[in-house]
């Protein structure tokens, strides 16, 4: 299978999976279920992705301290109730002050 046949296949299975949950009855989506399902599932694929970027180094684990730092300084800037953009903008410098330092 070539790499453009790949993503001809992939994006026709999205489609059809788009398709299918404008095409999902009223009823279905109004399931508690569904919508507890379609309120956590987003939260925690985020969570996966943050932990991912953090902590992967290829195809092992690794502890890159600047990043592990960036992440404690948008957790307390989360805590603090800071716009979403100082908790981006914190992260970012504290990052960079490390990689900058050497660490």
């Amino acid at each position: 299978m070539t790499v453009w046949q790949a993503v001809i296949a992939v994006s026709l299975g999205c489609y059809a999976l788009k398709l299918a949950g404008l095409s999902a009855p009223r009823r279905v989506l109004d399931h508690p279920g569904v919508q507890r399902f379609a309120a956590l599932v987003p939260v925690a694929l985020l969570a996966a992705l943050i932990a991912v970027q953090t902590f992967a180094e290829g195809q092992a684990l690794g502890l890159d301290w600047p990043r592990t730092a960036g992440l404690g300084a948008a957790v307390v800037a989360l805590l603090l109730r800071a716009p979403f953009l100082v908790v981006l903008v914190a992260a970012a410098a504290v990052t960079a002050a490390l990689r900058y330092a050497g660490l």
